[in-house]
């Protein structure tokens, strides 16, 4: 990678496990996983507080960082790995993660000028400012009959004087937000104890047995998923007239979000944070831009899309250790009209809780309707999908100089997707992440304030 003009390069490098400590490994990839092959890789971006020099951070954290990396890398060891897509010759082949001794990954160290704490506001921010702080994934490679393509890459950044940006790209079919979540908090505990007895003695240890295998499932992902243009992954890159902002549902705010619905729809057995939030989020999204005079035809349909995890789901359940994606995509359809109109919210957490509620309490179990779970995708609609999961705290991530004044979800930008997380100052709101032009983001902030101010006096 270049440098950029708000960016200068200060180091390459590559990190690997301790040698002889991984070998020669590989993980068959489970249909969860081939369904994440086509899409974008995935961005997250966390700002620390540091209030020193670049030499500081250089002479003092890097080395632990590194060294502590190498160490969880033993144990995490997809991250260090390859994933392997077969060409195809009309022999349906599984790909796979394989891992070989000496495999490495990109470290890239990297100064900036930009204004830290702009960055980590939650006011409308330039979204190309944030694209050069994430690393990329690096150059698929063409090896015989299969290519080869990296999995995860690291970036730290320094705003000399202010902190420090830890900025983190997987493939996809890596793993879910657990699974990221899960290596990310060994990666600190070592990082802070220096060295891995503890995490050892303490940390769950991921399980790398396949205990997902349908083999008509893995058979009909590989046939409908076509990889020809799929080898090198796309990146985001500025200028956009895109701005992202966060927004903050607190818990009071939530329910009295829960208490509106309860209202207008007694009949509704159980109403949750996350379906009201959603169901909030998709109808302000809407009215936003109807505001700006954006308005579909009435028949039209828009669609929001949330993924379901299944490891507790799944007959018999799996450990929530397990490595890898374990997700059943929950799409929800709705008129454009609808979720635009003055019932919009209410509607939309009902429509979000039934989707919900259908998949995981299916009779014949909730890989019953796998095979037509992305039905709902061919249908013409505007979809908006749901990033993240409040269940992992990724503010909780320290590597021993405090937690993260700020976490980002960049990939949203790719398709225009909300992020939803666990509140930096409690676990008990919630912090939303947007990407829109910058004047939808101004009607949106508008819509969003006056529901939730209209509702509730602090």
């Amino acid at each position: 990678m270049a440098s950029d003009p708000i960016l200068t390069i200060i180091e390459h490098s590559q990190i690997s496990p301790p040698p002889a400590t991984v070998g020669p490994r590989s993980l068959p990839l489970t249909f969860f996983d081939i369904t994440w092959l086509l899409f974008p890789p995935v961005h997250h971006l966390f700002f620390y507080h540091f209030p020193h020099s670049k030499s500081h951070f250089i002479q003092t954290l890097l080395p632990n960082l590194k060294h502590s990396l190498s160490l969880t890398l033993q144990h995490f060891f997809p991250f260090v790995s390859k994933l392997i897509v077969f060409n195809d010759s009309g022999e349906i082949r599984k790909p796979e993660i394989r891992h070989l001794e000496g495999d490495s990954l990109a470290l890239t160290i990297a100064e900036s000028d930009l204004d830290f704490d702009h960055l980590i506001a939650h006011h409308p921010r330039k979204c190309e400012y944030f694209y050069p702080l994430v690393p990329r994934l690096g150059t698929a490679v063409k090896v015989s009959d299969y290519v080869t393509i990296p999995l995860f890459s690291i970036q730290m950044t320094v705003f000399s004087g202010s902190g420090i940006a830890i900025g983190m790209t997987n493939h996809h079919s890596l793993g879910d937000a657990s699974t990221r979540f899960a290596f990310l908090k060994a990666w600190a505990s070592i990082a802070c104890s220096g060295g891995d007895r503890l995490f050892l003695a303490n940390g769950i240890r991921p399980i790398y047995e396949r205990l997902i295998d349908v083999p008509k499932l893995d058979e009909n992902k590989l046939r409908h998923t076509r990889v020809e243009s799929f080898y090198q992954p796309p990146i985001l890159v500025g200028p956009t007239d895109k701005v992202r902002a966060t927004f903050v549902l607190a818990r009071t705010n939530i329910d009295w979000l829960k208490k509106q619905v309860q209202t207008q729809m007694p009949s509704l057995e159980y109403v949750s944070s996350f379906t009201v939030t959603c169901g909030y989020i998709w109808s302000c999204i809407a009215k936003s831009l109807v505001k700006m005079g954006e308005k579909k035809g009435d028949d039209e349909l828009e669609q929001f899309i949330l993924t379901v995890d299944c490891r507790s789901r799944l007959d018999p359940p799996i450990p929530g250790n397990y490595f890898g994606n374990c997700g059943a995509p929950c799409i929800v359809t709705i008129e454009s009209v609808v979720l635009s109109g003055e019932k919009g919210f209410e509607i939309t957490a009902k429509l979000i809780g039934e989707g919900i509620n259908k998949m995981v309490n299916n009779k014949g179990g909730i890989l019953k309707d796998a095979e037509r779970w992305h039905d709902g995708f061919k249908i013409p609609a505007r979809k908006i999908g749901v990033a993240g999961t409040p269940k992992l705290n990724f503010y909780d991530i320290d590597y021993g100089w405090g937690k993260p004044k700020k976490h980002e979800t960049i990939s949203i930008d790719y398709n225009g997707s909300v992020s939803i997380s666990a509140s930096k100052e409690s676990s008990q709101d919630l912090e939303i992440g947007l990407c829109l032009s910058s004047t939808q983001m101004e009607a949106f902030a508008d819509i969003f304030n006056d529901g939730i101010g209209n509702g509730i006096v602090p």
